[in-house]
C-alpha cells in the first residue's frame, strides 16, 4: 500500500499536481512580467519569452508619464504614476524585439529601452 502511494505521488508531482491541485503555475498559462518604468530605465532590459504563450506585462512608474512600446507586435500603452497598467499580447514570432519609452521622458530618454527574446 505505502508503495503504491508513494508511486501516485511521484506521478501526481511529475504532472504538476501538489495534493491534489494543479500547480499555481500550470494554471495560469499566461507568463506575467513586472516591468517598473523610472528615467530613464525600465526595471529589465532583456525578456525571454516562449513563441505563442501569451504574456501579460504588469507595468509602473513612480516618476514620469512614460509610455510602453513593443511595434514589432503593434503593442502600446501609456505608464501613468501611481497607477498600475497591463498589456497582454501573445507573441507569434521568434527572434529579438526592441520594447521602448516612447514618450519623451527627458535627456537619457534614447536609452530607455530593451529588448524581447522569443524562442520556441
Amino acid at each position: 500500500m505505502e508503495f503504491r502511494l508513494a508511486v501516485i505521488g511521484a506521478f501526481c508531482v511529475g504532472l504538476g499536481f501538489l495534493g491534489g491541485r494543479l500547480l499555481a503555475q500550470e494554471l495560469d498559462a499566461n507568463q506575467r512580467i513586472e516591468l517598473r518604468a523610472t528615467k530613464y530605465a525600465f526595471s529589465q532590459n532583456e525578456i525571454r519569452l516562449k513563441k505563442g504563450r501569451p504574456v501579460t506585462f504588469i507595468l509602473s512608474t513612480p516618476d514620469f508619464p512614460h509610455g510602453f512600446s513593443v511595434p514589432d507586435f503593434g503593442v502600446r500603452t501609456d505608464v501613468i504614476p501611481g497607477r498600475v497598467v497591463s498589456v497582454t499580447f501573445t507573441p507569434e514570432r521568434t527572434g529579438r524585439f526592441a520594447f521602448l519609452c516612447d514618450n519623451f521622458c527627458g535627456e537619457g530618454h534614447d536609452r530607455m529601452s530593451g529588448f524581447l527574446v522569443v524562442i520556441d
